[in-house]
C-alpha cells in the first residue's frame, strides 16, 4: 500500500509544461513509452554516470523490455495525477532527450528529490536542464529552495 501524501499543497496548480533553451517538459506519460525507451536505453552508461544518478543502479544496465517500461511510465503517470511525485519528458519538438524527476526523498520525505538526465548525444543540454529547473523550482513550485536536492551540474 503506498501512503505516501501529496508533495505539493491541495491550492498548488502543478504546471503541466516549462520550456527552456532548447526543450520543453511535459508530463510522462504511456503515450512516450517507445520515445522514452529509446532515450535511455541508447544512453545507460551515460545516464548512470549523471549526478544524482550515481550508484543507484538505473536505468538497469540490461536494458528492460517495452512492456516493463510502459509500466514504469503508468507509474509515474499515476504518481503524477496524485501529486505524490512529478516525472516530466524532455523533449526537443516531439523528440525525447531526456527526463525529469521530483520526488519526496528516499531517506527524508520532507526533502525533495529532484534529478534529470539527458541523452549521450544532448549531453551539453544537461547543464542547460538543471539552471533552467533550477530557477523554475524556486520561483514557480512552493518549495522551500533549503529542501531542495538537486545535484549539481
Amino acid at each position: 500500500m503506498d501512503d505516501r501524501r501529496s508533495l505539493v499543497p491541495d491550492g498548488f496548480d502543478v504546471p503541466l509544461t516549462f520550456a527552456g533553451d532548447g526543450f520543453r517538459l511535459e508530463p510522462l506519460g504511456e503515450r512516450h513509452n517507445a520515445r522514452d525507451l529509446a532515450a535511455w536505453s541508447g544512453s545507460i552508461a551515460h545516464v548512470r554516470a549523471t549526478p544524482g544518478f550515481q550508484g543507484r543502479g538505473w536505468p538497469p544496465a540490461e536494458g528492460m523490455s517495452a512492456e516493463a517500461n510502459l509500466a514504469d511510465l503508468a507509474r509515474h503517470a499515476r504518481d503524477f495525477a496524485d501529486r505524490k511525485g512529478f516525472t516530466y519528458s524532455v523533449l526537443d519538438g516531439d523528440e525525447v532527450v531526456g527526463c525529469l524527476y521530483i520526488y519526496p526523498g528516499h531517506e527524508a520525505p520532507e526533502r525533495v528529490s529532484v534529478s534529470s538526465w539527458v541523452r549521450e548525444d544532448r549531453a551539453p543540454l544537461d547543464k542547460v536542464l538543471y539552471e533552467a529547473v533550477t530557477h523554475w523550482l524556486r520561483a514557480v513550485w512552493p518549495f522551500d529552495a533549503q529542501l531542495v536536492d538537486y545535484a549539481a551540474r
